[in-house]
């Protein structure tokens, strides 16, 4: 049997500034378009959970089935975008996102 090769995309972390990880790009691919269709692009923005509860009906079902590994996904994509200066935190309690673009 072979193993089936996926394609892979390099992420960037906000908070790990020049690190980097090797991610499934479909996947990738897929939360980032959720999470740029999802969140606002003025304040107040969306919550975390907000940005979670938002974007889960829209996900593909065979990449994420019932929603499994969404969470790590919004959070990897997450750092990934505000890195890239794509997605902004707000320094509220709880910290909300916006998208700057």
């Amino acid at each position: 049997m072979t193993k089936q090769s996926v394609r892979k995309v390099e992420i960037e972390n906000a908070k790990s500034p020049g690190r980097t990880e090797r991610v499934d790009a479909d996947k990738y691919e897929a939360m980032k378009a959720a999470m740029l269709a999802v969140l606002p692009q003025a304040a107040p923005g969306l919550t975390v959970a907000e940005t979670k509860a938002s974007l889960l009906p829209i996900l593909p079902e065979a990449l994420f089935p019932e929603g499994a590994k969404a969470g790590w996904w919004l959070k990897a994509v997450q750092l990934d975008l505000e890195a890239k200066g794509i997605i902004a935190r707000e320094e509220t309690k709880p910290l909300r996102l916006v998208r700057l673009r």
